[in-house]
């Protein structure tokens, strides 16, 4: 007994003796329930969890398998998203209230979440629920199609499209499209169906699609079932007629019903509720790509302040959390002072309120801890972008090259392209920023701002009819403000055509660049998050200056403006030795270039001039360009 007494004091001393050695060697300690938190990534996502490694794995998987069944169901090779994006799984239902919009001041209840912006997307999901997945797999549909196909559809087809995609299921072998949710038939059998000249006409800024009713619930499940019926019966290819009779030739929706898919809007309204009663679909399998593995995905453990620095990433990016996400990146620096996404964040926060000082500090201070941030590289330089108004010139070198760094941390982040190709324009290499252009479009080839941009550089490069046509394509735009850009720009398009043909002036473009704030369309891949950069900017004229003689161009210092003889104007232009008396017939409508209108009160003013020479000492101006 004694012996006995003796071993088991002696095993208590070994305990006690083990638990002093890892408590005052710095081991960690762990305590039961505590969230561990780890980051899964896989080919093309990257996923934070603190539901375990093994689910973190499916989820990756899971978007992985999403992916194919997308570019098989497009035919497209290359799969692209337009705004990175960031997943986040959490554990349970307690965790996923900590990122939940809010109503009333609550946190609302949902299993998945899906939360876009300029710069970054979230895709949140509550893995104690059975199916998280439709939801986020609805917006998710958005993106792919923003980074795949080119052009804008109407909002039934978008929508249905997503519809389709979300109900999409996945296993280890195959992927089953094409089932219709029992609610839909229930929702059209309750509710009544649409016709489908009025479903077809429904627009972005539609009362339909943008007010919760039962006009909005039909919508959604007539689009989801009308794009079943259509991949049923095999007619992508008459939906692609019927844009092109509508969008591109003006056509009146009846009329491109009709040529379109052969029948006219009351017999396809017959047809496809007669599709709807019989209750019959087809139900297609789509082999799951062999090469989507998760064998070789990557784990990696995170700390908490690594973790907390990811779901303050979250509320920074949501309208309901802003304030409490900027103090959250504070609450970090003050105990690591180095956390890099902590500074990127706080800069983050600071350029949505356009305290541009503040911002260009953290996120300097960012890209000197982490030099492997695609986003503070392109965010140092848009704050360049902003400073010197690309007036100068001087800071263009240093903004290049936070561009290209940016691309070679991150080849498929759009915006640093859009970015860069306006600082080759402006740096003389019109050619070089056009093809640039281009690659932000093959990301992202429904960004109107890109197509926008695009339109300009054609004419930078003096190519008015390209031009032309991409502005044209724009004008079905739903956003107001681009609309109102469009209409001008395609005024000065053609106007600069004709002067093109007569060899005069230069051309200056306007870029629209992806503003760092937040939006809160929560996803809607229509809303408008633009911002125009100050100058340049041209005027629409009302009229072209047609004088005779060849077309002339000086820079120099404008030192005087004369507006007595209303509504012309006179120029005092030094340059070099010559000092030139340049006349404006109608300052109201001459081509205007660096400034958003003419001011008599410019005085030592850095100018570029296209000018004609007429009778001796007349000199008639044809464009102005403040530098």
């Amino acid at each position: 007994m004694k012996i006995r007494e003796e071993r088991f004091r002696s095993a208590l001393y070994c305990l006690l003796a083990f638990l002093l050695l890892v408590t005052f060697c710095g081991a960690p300690t762990v305590f039961a329930g505590e969230p561990q938190w780890v980051e899964v990534r896989s080919p093309n996502f990257s996923v934070v969890t603190d539901a375990g490694e093994k689910r973190g794995r499916q989820v990756a998987m899971r978007f992985e398998q999403m992916r194919g069944v997308f570019g098989a169901l497009v035919t497209k090779a290359n799969v692209n998203l337009p705004i990175p994006l960031q997943i986040v799984a959490f554990r349970n239902t307690k965790e996923m209230r900590q990122v939940a919009p809010l109503f009333n001041g609550k946190p609302t209840q949902l299993a998945g979440l899906f939360q876009g912006d300029g710069d970054r997307s979230f895709i949140m999901l509550d893995m104690s629920v059975e199916n998280p997945w439709e939801v986020v797999f609805h917006e998710y549909a958005h993106q792919l199609m923003n980074g795949t196909l080119p052009g804008g559809t109407d909002p039934w087809f978008e929508e249905g499209f997503a519809v389709y995609f979300s109900s999409i299921e996945v296993d280890s072998k195959e992927a089953r499209v094409g089932k219709i949710p029992n609610n839909d038939y229930v929702i059209l059998q309750q509710l009544g169906m649409m016709k489908i000249a009025d479903l077809f006409r429904v627009r972005q800024d539609s009362q339909t699609y943008n007010e919760s009713g039962d006009r909005r619930t039909t919508f959604y499940a007539e689009s989801g079932i009308l794009m079943h019926y259509i991949y049923d019966n095999q007619l992508l290819s008459k939906v692609a007629a019927y844009f092109d009779l509508e969008e591109n030739k003006h056509m009146p929706v009846e009329d491109a019903i009709r040529q379109a898919f052969g029948m006219s809007a009351a017999q396809f309204d017959k047809v496809l509720r007669s599709y709807v009663n019989t209750g019959h679909y087809r139900y297609y399998p789509i082999p799951v790509p062999a090469s989507i593995s998760s064998n070789n995905y990557t784990v990696t453990p995170l700390s908490a302040v690594a973790s907390n620095a990811v779901l303050a990433d979250i509320h920074l990016h949501s309208h309901d959390y802003q304030e409490r996400a900027l103090s959250e990146f504070q609450d970090i620096l003050r105990s690591d002072s180095k956390n890099a996404a902590a500074c990127r964040g706080v800069g983050y926060a600071y350029l949505q309120r356009h305290d541009f000082t503040q911002a260009a500090e953290y996120f300097k201070r960012a890209s000197q801890l982490d030099s492997k941030d695609p986003r503070v590289h392109y965010y140092n330089a848009l704050l360049m972008a902003r400073e010197v108004g690309f007036g100068g010139g001087a800071d263009l070198p240093d903004m290049t090259r936070e561009l290209e760094t940016s691309i070679s941390l991150d080849p498929s982040f759009a915006d640093s392209y859009a970015l860069l190709a306006f600082a080759q324009s402006m740096s003389g290499d019109p050619a070089k920023s056009l093809a640039t252009m281009r690659k932000a479009l093959a990301i992202s080839p429904r960004n109107e701002n890109y197509l926008f941009n695009l339109a300009n550089l054609y004419l930078t490069n003096r190519q008015p009819d390209q031009a032309i046509a991409v502005l044209q394509s724009l004008r079905v735009t739903d956003n107001p403000t681009l609309a109102s850009e469009v209409a001008g720009a395609l005024a000065q398009a053609q106007q600069f055509r004709q002067m093109v043909e007569e060899g005069t002036a230069a051309f200056r473009p306007r870029i629209l660049l992806q503003r760092g704030e937040n939006s809160e369309s929560q996803g809607n891949p229509q809303s408008n998050s633009e911002t125009p950069i100050d100058p340049p900017v041209i005027d629409p004229p009302v009229k072209v200056q047609t004088n005779p003689g060849p077309s002339k161009f000086v820079v120099g210092v404008l030192n005087s403006v004369d507006c007595s003889a209303d509504p012309s104007a006179i120029l005092t232009v030094v340059s070099g030795s010559q000092t030139l008396k340049m006349k404006i017939a109608d300052k109201s409508h001459v081509i205007l270039i660096g400034a958003d209108r003419f001011s008599c009160s410019w005085f030592k003013q850095k100018v570029a001039v296209n000018y004609r020479e007429g009778n001796p000492g007349e000199i008639s101006v044809i464009s102005l360009e403040i530098q």
